[in-house]
């Protein structure tokens, strides 16, 4: 009898240390909590959650972890956790993850994003057992040229934008690091893999961050109020957040298996039917959620943000033997119920999150 995927996961997961950056944060949270559902032993490590309303504390996130609040800037207190926990798995997701913020803060969100993972990865070689690491980066650190052709793994890295940018010049120091210190060749003397994840745009509760779509839905029907959005065309690979979530911890589980094989660059997003316009998502979620409005008002002063990005995912179901479960309208209903749940109160929204999680996995 072949086992469920939740088996097979917490095969994996179950009794390991996992040390996993950016667990306060939105995908953190949703990560930290499959995690410990998998019986990980889990040492978080971030900046401290923005409100009371983070997901990560509503799932009570400092029972099931220790929870270390920290910079990843903080070059020695970063590798002292990493030293002092010999974890067996690294999943790296601690970032200044906002386009529209990197206007703001450029040369912070360079040194979070870039420097930050160097430091994470300082730490990594100070490491005497084998350890497994997941580097999380985006789909936006692809040249975008405004094509509708999907990008492969292998396709030209860029970024416009600060925080796109910053992430495409992660991907280039995480190549150095694993060419130079975690060289194949050398294998059997650092016992290091290092692989690389990019995921398309994420839906799903517990996000409350300023500027993406879902949060302001969620802000203005819960106060109905209608939402305002400046992009009504931009096309994104849209997908529920337990879709890359669920695929980061299979590539590590990969990794854990053939070392040699996986450590490389994948991307994670929906089928192509998927990738739709900002307005079409928005469509959905008031349909989900049984009424609201919205309002276009273009603004030609504000910053530049890519207007169509499609990735391609055939490498990944290929070799990972992962795909998509949910379709756009599956995932923004599922999300929309989550939302609709907090702001009735009608369940404890940490047995919800964790049932959904599990309903996911078992799908």
């Amino acid at each position: 009898m072949v086992d469920s995927l939740f088996q097979q996961l917490k095969h994996t997961y179950s009794g390991k240390k996992v040390f996993l950056t950016g667990h306060t944060g939105f995908k953190g949270s949703w990560m930290l909590k499959t995690l410990s559902l998998l019986g990980a032993e889990i040492k978080g490590y971030a900046l401290e959650p923005n409100t009371k309303d983070d997901l990560f504390h509503l799932i009570n996130g400092n029972s099931i972890c220790n929870s270390v609040i920290a910079d990843l800037r903080d070059k020695k207190r970063l590798e002292k956790e990493i030293i002092d926990f010999q974890p067996d798995f690294v999943f790296h997701l601690a970032a200044q993850p906002l386009v529209r913020l990197s206007y703001d803060i450029p040369a912070e969100t360079f040194e979070v994003n870039v420097i930050g993972t160097a430091n994470v990865l300082d730490g990594v070689r100070l490491l005497k057992n084998k350890c497994d690491v997941v580097l999380i980066t985006t789909d936006k650190v692809y040249h975008n040229n405004e094509w509708i052709y999907p990008y492969r793994e292998n396709d030209r890295l860029g970024g416009y934008d600060p925080y796109s940018a910053s992430k495409a010049c992660a991907e280039l120091l995480i190549d150095s690091y694993r060419n130079s210190f975690f060289n194949n060749k050398t294998y059997d003397t650092h016992n290091k893999s290092i692989a690389v994840a990019r995921a398309g745009n994420v839906i799903g509760g517990g996000d409350w961050s300023k500027d993406r779509l879902i949060p302001d839905v969620a802000k203005a029907f819960a106060s109905e109020k209608p939402v305002i959005i400046r992009n009504p065309n931009s096309v994104r690979p849209w997908q529920h957040v337990l879709e890359p979530v669920v695929g980061y911890l299979l590539l590590g589980a990969n990794l854990a298996e053939k070392p040699l094989e996986f450590n490389q660059a994948y991307n994670f997003g929906p089928h192509l039917s998927d990738a739709l316009p900002v307005e079409d998502m928005l469509k959905l979620t008031i349909k989900s959620w049984g009424k609201g409005e919205y309002i276009i008002e273009k603004d030609e002063t504000q910053p530049h943000e890519a207007g169509l990005l499609k990735l391609d995912i055939s490498k990944t179901i290929s070799e990972l033997k992962w795909q998509p479960k949910m379709n756009a309208e599956k995932a923004v209903s599922i999300t929309m119920d989550w939302y609709s749940q907090f702001n009735n109160n009608l369940i404890n929204i940490n047995s919800f999150t964790e049932s959904q999680i599990i309903n996911f996995i078992n799908a």
